[in-house]
């Protein structure tokens, strides 16, 4: 059996191209469900879209995130359908200080990679046609990864493997694509993934400890470890994109950067549009919100990039007045 050839999207244009009728039709479903589920952050979207996916067809779906980034995913996938709601913003913290980098020689470790969203658009022109290597454990999703990769001229570099603190083997385990996780116990069933730490990319010459390097840890639960066995990435110009789980009241990711280690905790505030550089963590308590959804904390000791932030926040004031 041939596979259908995916359907087309244009996040700018709203263009839905190669469905048929009921596909049309359940991509306005999808699109109305995010409206409305945006108001109380996505809460449940997940669970109506993968129930709606289980009436279409198995089809990927191609979205061009702009004109040099196109994404690709099963139609009708709970997690990532949202981008078909154009007035949806993925991770906008992440966007905002992506966009704000175009200008800048820098190289993306997108470590938990999915499907490779952050690599197709990072190395994208409008965000200055940066360096992304992806590192992804699942096998699952890495196919999805590499294929992405492919569809995008093979211009960001994909790795199989998990983010840890040391070299190793761990069990990868996890019934849904965006939460795999190595964080189980040392008996959990799943798969066995290599495991590398941040460190190791220097030793193995993938990345220079003169370079200037943006990191994304979404590693579900061992965040920390993987901060530990990155030391030496981190005394450079690096910045760590870590994941705070919203149903974490204690803030354990950013307590650690805080309590733990030499790096600046950064947070981007929504309600002032700044990001905001903590000494304690109880505006955290205002910014987790929603106790399903992460929301991500920035830590770094480099000066440039200290810098890249108080610029950032000089526009975002500039724009206000």
């Amino acid at each position: 059996m041939i596979a259908q050839p995916p359907i087309q999207f244009d996040r700018t244009s709203g263009l839905l191209e190669g469905a048929n009728a009921w596909e049309r039709a359940a991509s306005l479903a999808l699109v109305a469900g995010s409206k409305v589920s945006s108001l109380f952050a996505h809460r449940g979207y997940n669970w109506c879209a993968n129930l709606l996916r289980k009436t279409l067809p198995e089809r990927d779906i191609a979205v061009r995130l702009n004109p040099d980034a196109t994404f690709a995913f099963p139609y009708g996938d709970g997690y990532w359908s949202k981008l078909l709601n154009r007035s949806f913003t993925y991770e906008e913290e992440l966007e905002l200080l992506f966009r704000a980098s175009a200008d800048v020689d820098y190289t993306l470790l997108d470590c938990g990679a999915n499907y490779g969203y952050w690599s197709v658009l990072v190395t994208s022109k409008p965000f200055g046609s940066r360096k992304a290597i992806a590192i992804e454990p699942s096998s699952k999703n890495f196919a999805r990864l590499a294929h992405n990769a492919v569809i995008n001229g093979d211009r960001f570099e994909v790795m199989q493997s998990a983010i840890g603190a040391t070299r190793g083997i761990a069990r990868l385990s996890g019934t849904k694509h965006e939460a795999f996780s190595i964080a189980g116990a040392a008996g959990a069933g799943g798969e066995s993934v290599p495991v590398l730490s941040l460190d190791d990319l220097l030793d193995e010459g993938r990345i220079s400890p003169s370079g200037k390097h943006l990191i994304k840890l979404d590693v579900e639960g061992v965040e920390i470890e993987a901060i530990k066995g990155g030391t030496r990435v981190l005394q450079g110009d690096a910045v760590i994109l870590c994941e705070e789980h919203g149903n974490d009241r204690n803030h354990t990711v950013s307590r650690y950067i805080l309590e733990q280690t030499p790096l600046t905790l950064i947070v981007h505030d929504p309600a002032s549009g700044r990001f905001e550089t903590l000494t304690e963590l109880s505006i955290l308590d205002r910014i987790k919100v929603a106790s399903h959804v992460g929301y991500n904390v920035f830590g770094t000791s480099s000066a440039f990039w200290q810098d890249r932030f108080h610029r950032m926040n000089a526009t975002a004031s500039q724009r206000v007045h």
